[in-house]
């Protein structure tokens, strides 16, 4: 069960386990999409994150149309 019930939830920054709920993914399969060219990661040290708006951002340009 998803600790975020809407994308409203979501917190300003996003993390990897963060990217893998939201997606479904596994913590490899997230940490592999921060990695993509094209993907909003942000590098802060040694730490990778995501900004909210531009997760969402993204999700809507990688969301194919219905009909």
């Amino acid at each position: 069960m998803s600790k975020y019930k809407t994308l409203d939830d979501l917190p300003l920054s996003l993390s990897a386990m963060d990217v893998a709920e939201v997606l479904g993914l596994s913590r490899a399969g997230a940490y592999n999409l921060l990695d993509k060219q094209g993907f909003p990661t942000l590098k802060v040290g040694k730490r990778k994150i995501v900004p909210r708006d531009k997760f969402l951002a993204w999700m809507e340009q990688h969301t194919e149309g219905i009909g």
